[in-house]
């Protein structure tokens, strides 16, 4: 299962971020049409987020509701109610297939993974949030037993959009890219 973490408050943004669009599509719709061709795919909102939940109302996006406390809390309450998952966040918009598979793949069932990117691939221009020696993606398989990194190979998953200015440039980096 693949939950896409949409029900945070966006402080940064000022808006909720999973219906701005980048490339002419919402980001959760982006995101969502990667998951789902990966596995069966579900939206995680919150009080916070009732944009977010009009959106997968009219897309008919299936959804489920977390307490919206935080981050961290509603990671666990989601692993309390469906068990371990993969997890995205909504503000990824250049998440491929491809990356849902790979970490899957690498899952063993138990095992946190906390996807990252080696620095040495992210172009220049993105400033993403580093931990030793990684930038950390935002894209995790969430386990019950111990954590560990993975390695990833898609450069542009270092773009998180939280700001006005990541939103600006994943803009233009999808008239690029698509």
């Amino acid at each position: 299962m693949i939950v896409i973490m949409a029900g945070g408050r966006s402080s940064r943004m000022g808006t909720e971020k999973p219906v701005l669009k980048v490339g002419k599509v919402p980001m959760l719709l982006r995101v969502y049409g990667e998951a789902e061709k990966v596995d069966d795919s579900v939206v995680a909102l919150s009080r916070n987020t009732p944009k977010t939940r009009g959106l997968c109302l009219s897309e008919g996006l299936p959804f489920l509701e977390t307490p919206g406390r935080g981050y961290v809390e509603d990671i666990a309450y989601i692993l309390r109610e469906l068990g371990p998952f993969l997890s995205v966040s909504a503000d990824l918009p250049f998440v491929k297939g491809s990356d849902f598979q790979a970490l899957k793949g690498a899952f063993d069932g138990r095992t946190s993974l906390t996807g990252v990117l080696p620095l040495s691939i992210i172009p220049k221009d993105l400033k993403p949030l580093t931990y030793r020696g990684y930038a950390i993606t935002g894209l995790n398989v969430v386990g019950t037993e111990g954590e560990r990194f993975f390695e990833l190979s898609n450069p542009l998953l270092a773009l998180n959009v939280n700001t006005p200015k990541d939103l600006e440039l994943a803009r233009r980096i999808a008239g690029l890219v698509g």
